[in-house]
């Protein structure tokens, strides 16, 4: 049956490609950006995708695209949290300001975004939360000390959250991306490029559709008995931790 899906930061990269991904399989999904909407997509049996502007910072305008979702679509029955941003810089040399923006942005909102999908989900005793992380978390990164901190925040409220909420069949569990072909890596030099991929065991760079795919795999009703887990597509970089 068509599910609503809503992804935050869907508008591109991996959001876009889960997006995707939950629109061919014939969801009924929406995506929130903040300053671009996604472009549209056709094709023989892809629905329509629901843009709604977003700042995951502010409460209000979370509220209010929740509630923009609802009166359009329906209650959230799956919520990705694919939004996110960086602010690299040495800790010696980080502002407050820098470090806030990142928690903010990466790990407040998705304790904001899921705690506004819950109630539905809960009387429904029916939900999927999937976060978008990334193997800095627990691989740690020179410059990204405020990302890597978010990112590995994300894992233990998702992990604590999914014994809160299990009960009411209700599951919560973490992706975690290695290096993916998006914008960020769009902005290095080729040489750049081949030069992280010699880190990757698998030799290469991911595709946002290979996250897309562990996404959509844990949104299904074959993951049902698993949550409160981290799910790896990193390329072997992570091995698992």
């Amino acid at each position: 049956m068509s599910r609503v899906v809503l992804i935050t930061g869907g508008s591109r990269g991996i959001g876009l490609a889960c997006a995707r991904r939950f629109q061919a399989d014939g969801d009924r999904v929406a995506v929130t950006y903040r300053t671009t909407p996604p472009l549209p997509a056709g094709g023989a049996g892809t629905t329509t995708l629901l843009p709604v502007t977003c700042d995951v910072d502010d409460p209000a305008a979370v509220e209010a695209a929740f509630a923009a979702v609802e009166a359009e679509l329906g209650p959230v029955e799956v919520l990705v949290c694919a939004a996110g941003v960086t602010d690299d810089g040495l800790v010696l040399r980080m502002s407050e300001e820098r470090w806030s923006r990142v928690i903010e942005t990466d790990l407040t909102a998705s304790f904001r975004t899921a705690k506004r999908a819950l109630g539905p989900m809960l009387r429904a005793r029916a939900g999927r939360i999937i976060l978008i992380s990334s193997v800095v978390a627990y691989l740690g990164n020179a410059g990204q000390a405020n990302y890597a901190a978010a990112k590995a925040g994300q894992i233990g409220f998702a992990r604590s959250l999914a014994r809160e909420v299990a009960s009411r069949s209700v599951t919560v569990n973490v992706v975690t991306p290695g290096l993916v072909a998006t914008d960020m890596l769009g902005a290095l030099s080729d040489a750049q490029t081949a030069a992280l991929a010699s880190r990757v065991p698998l030799g290469r760079i991911a595709e946002p559709d290979e996250v897309a795919a562990a996404v959509h795999f844990l949104a299904s009703a074959e993951a049902a008995y698993i949550t409160g887990t981290v799910l790896a597509v990193d390329g072997g970089l992570g091995m698992g931790h």
